[in-house]
């Protein structure tokens, strides 16, 4: 959804798939008879901020915000909404006013509010009366939707519980707060739409759209024994095929099986938006491109859906129940969804954006990969077909080495590395051509590719985890190309850990060796150059001694996070509200990835209040080390020997019993881990573990963490406070 698409459904006006509201600081109270009446009819558009003349009267900007949480929130709650149905309102700016947009899709089920069945029809929302007007509803649904086909056989045995767990995972990544990622398996299954009514024994059954999604291979087999999707290399024999896989098992692994699939095949041409972002457009293409053929194939149907990739084009088709005949173009779509519990989901996990951004996104960035190409989508009577076009640039063939999918083609990497052997003269470095053809030759044409040089580039200031070296390439994760890469810049000695006694360590980063410096044109670190570190403090002798002052040098880290311990600096303490100000941020997550978790990694920054992470009133401060680094001296406290407290008579403690059991329990062990505690107590929730036991103790200074600088260290665990070793009536 756009701007323009929403210029264009004012000025159509109301209708059977536009409704029109005004609404100021609050949600208009029919709301959700319009969102149940699209759901159950035919899907449409809502317009908060337009009178029903398409005057555009806007909402309050200052409740806009609120406005969306709470149509997202009362979307998701099944005594507004019956069955829910999570929407997604978007804001837009629009002849100086505030609008919110609501795509409500088609349902393949029945939704009820304030306990009635609404339809949409030309003149508006309609309330349904009478038994033969529901029988038309079901009777309808069922015949379009064939995913809510009953399946009275199937088990939730039958159901794969590794699936959900990924399922959480996945959205847990898509939105750290996703309403459903803490559900159980039951309630996901309910929330999301994978039960429906047996219309011949009126009991609750498992749906084929729950087995697609959940079910083993077997179980999917018996539900629809035709459900394949073929993926089929027609390069050189265009009659048979190059190569070919098969895939019958669920709908997220048969996603990333896809995606594989077209990585395997086509390079990914180096692309930077607007804004210097690098895109992958190989990406953005196919994953709309899949997600079509996956959310709007018929499963029932004998034909397999398919993807094929020929030198000048890609084609995927799939049979499907056909609601528009012919051509697909952005102007005259109206997204209609197939399959819309499935659909629904794959949303909710991230693989998919908005119904209907397939054509919308598919139109925008294949012109940038394929040269000023069109995609072609058709309907016709055998189902969908989808055609992008091709160029050799992104056919050329990509082999099954780590890290040979460049996106460029061979002449433009060669032209890459000839650019830089240029660079490496021009700036004088020493090292020889000699050198530079001996590295060459080790590395040979697996380093001779764009994701290589990128990696090496990205590495030359600073170590980076893996982590923060997909992101410096434009990717959300480590996958791909990328992810083969980097084992093969390890043994070929161009990059080496940061922690090599500790491979897996959550804190290993990656940074260039003196060959890998070399190889970019970089003269290799002197050893005997360190940066200044202030020698060990022996306890209760000496102060600490800070090292000479010597000539201010360019720090060793990345130049926001330097700006912020400069920010830190001079304040004294910032909260995370603080500093978002401070870099006019908006993404309180993307700032703690980007600046606070590299400081506090590197014991830069930590907590004002060490004890209670989550306080509202936390803050960051700069270590000794930061105020080393920053050229401060460290903070001084006086040391002083501990004192034994006083002897006196054991007395009841004034606590509840099971805190007092954990405070005992700790001081026989000396300290304890989370998952140690749980044993001990014999419990199986964590969560209810803290509020009952830790965060008690912990509120009352009776125990503390042991590594008070991570309180989320795998390590961490909790040991008594002085306070806590006096209530026991106990000493060190």
């Amino acid at each position: 959804m756009n701007l323009k698409q929403i210029q264009e459904d004012i000025a159509e006006g109301e209708g059977l798939h536009r409704e029109f509201k005004e609404a100021g600081s609050q949600l208009p109270r029919n709301l959700f008879e319009t969102v149940c009446a699209f759901l159950n009819t035919d899907g449409g558009t809502i317009l908060l901020g337009v009178a029903d003349d398409g005057t555009v009267t806007g909402v309050d900007p200052d409740a806009a915000a609120q406005m969306k949480i709470d149509l997202a929130n009362l979307s998701n709650n099944p005594q507004k909404l019956d069955l829910p149905y999570l929407l997604f309102p978007h804001q837009f700016e629009l002849e100086g006013k505030t609008i919110i947009a609501v795509q409500v899709p088609l349902s393949s089920q029945m939704h009820k509010t304030g306990g009635n069945i609404f339809l949409r029809s030309e003149d508006g929302d309609y309330r349904v009366h009478g038994t033969h007007q529901l029988a038309g509803l079901i009777n309808r649904k069922l015949s379009l939707f064939t995913e809510q086909r009953t399946l009275p056989f199937v088990t939730k045995e039958q159901l794969r519980p590794e699936l959900f767990d990924r399922a959480r995972r996945l959205m847990r990544s898509y939105n750290s707060k996703h309403p459903w990622a803490d559900l159980d398996n039951e309630e996901m299954l309910r929330i999301g739409g994978f039960y429906a009514e047996d219309q011949e024994t009126g009991k609750e059954c498992l749906t084929l759209a729950a087995v697609l999604m959940f079910g083993t291979d077997l179980a999917i087999q018996q539900a629809a024994p035709a459900y394949k999707f073929d993926c089929l290399l027609r390069r050189d024999n265009v009659d048979r095929y190059d190569d070919r896989v098969m895939i019958y098992t669920n709908l997220m692994d048969a996603y990333d099986q896809m995606m594989e699939f077209v990585e395997k095949h086509l390079n990914d041409p180096f692309y930077q938006d607007e804004k210097a972002n690098r895109v992958s457009l190989r990406d953005k293409i196919f994953r709309e491109a899949i997600s079509n053929i996956i959310s709007h194939r018929e499963y029932t149907g004998g034909a397999p859906a398919r993807l094929m990739i020929y030198r000048d084009k890609v084609v995927l088709d799939n049979p499907c129940t056909l609601h528009h005949f012919g051509e697909i173009t952005p102007k005259n779509l109206r997204p209609f969804s197939k399959n819309p519990t499935l659909c629904k989901f794959m949303i909710q996990l991230g693989r998919f954006d908005q119904l209907g951004s397939g054509v919308t996104n598919i139109n925008k960035y294949l012109p940038f990969y394929a040269n000023g190409a069109t995609p072609i989508f058709n309907e016709t009577r055998h189902g969908f077909e989808l055609t992008i076009p091709l160029t050799d640039e992104v056919t050329s063939e990509v082999t099954g080495e780590a890290g040979t999918k460049s996106g460029l083609s061979r002449d433009q990497v060669g032209a890459k590395v000839e650019a830089q052997e240029a660079q490496v003269e021009v700036q004088g470095a020493q090292v020889g051509a000699q050198v530079k053809a001996q590295v060459e030759a080790q590395v040979g044409a697996q380093v001779k590719t764009q994701v290589v040089l990128d990696i090496l580039e990205a590495c030359m200031k600073a170590p980076l985890s893996s982590g923060r070296i997909a992101v410096a390439l434009g990717h959300k994760t480590l996958s791909g190309n990328l992810r083969k890469a980097l084992p093969v810049l390890r043994e070929y000695e161009l990059i080496e850990y940061t922690i090599p006694d500790k491979p897996s360590s959550r804190l290993q980063k990656y940074r260039l060796t003196d060959k890998g410096r070399q190889f970019q044109g970089a003269p290799p670190v002197e050893s005997p150059v360190e940066p200044p570190v202030a020698p060990p403090v022996e306890p209760l002798v000496t102060p600490p001694v800070m090292p000479p002052v010597e000539p201010p040098v360019t720090p060793p880290v990345e130049k926001r996070i330097f700006k912020l311990l400069q920010l830190i600096q001079q304040a004294g303490a910032l909260s995370n509200a603080e500093i978002l100000r401070a870099f006019k941020l908006k993404d309180r997550r993307r700032m703690r990835e980007i600046y606070i978790q590299p400081a506090m990694a590197e014991d830069w920054i930590e907590y004002t209040i060490p004890d209670k992470p989550s306080s509202r009133l936390q803050k960051y401060r700069l270590t000794d080390k930061g105020r080393q680094f920053q050229g401060a001296p460290p903070v001084e406290s006086p040391v002083t020997p501990p004192v034994e407290p006083p002897v006196e008579p054991p007395v009841t403690p004034p606590v509840g019993k099971r805190v007092f059991k954990l405070l005992q329990l700790i001081h026989q062990a000396g300290a304890l881990s989370n998952a140690e505690i749980l044993r001990a107590f014999k419990l199986k929730d964590r969560r209810r573990m803290r509020e009952i036991y830790i965060q008690p103790a912990m509120a009352e200074d009776w125990i503390e963490y042991t590594i008070q600088n991570k309180p989320r260290s795998r390590l961490q665990k909790y040991r008594l406070t002085e306070k806590g070793r006096q209530l026991l009536g106990g000493g060190e």
